[in-house]
């Protein structure tokens, strides 16, 4: 089974939204893979700029989810004098 092709038509100068051949055959020479790869590299650093790296959450929680997690904290939280205390601040 062969994987899907992806045909791409390169600019006749390089912009922000585009290259030319020219600037693609460079980029192979000096990273010294193919063209095929310089692509995938440089869709591979887009996609971890733009996509998010974790599944979405429910939301804000509620108030009384915070509640609930304040006084598990609280009951956590070691007891007695505070001997010293620094602050980045």
């Amino acid at each position: 089974m062969s994987a899907p092709h992806l045909l791409v038509r390169f600019r006749s100068r390089d912009t922000r939204s585009g290259v030319t051949r020219e600037t693609l055959k460079s980029l192979a020479a000096e990273l010294d893979v193919t063209e095929t790869q310089v692509v995938h590299i440089a869709l591979s650093k887009l996609a971890e700029e733009f996509l998010p790296a974790y599944e979405h959450d429910e939301g804000p929680l509620t108030s009384a989810e915070v509640s609930a997690v304040r006084k598990r904290a609280k009951a956590a939280m070691p007891k007695g004098r505070i001997l010293d205390k620094q602050s980045l601040f």
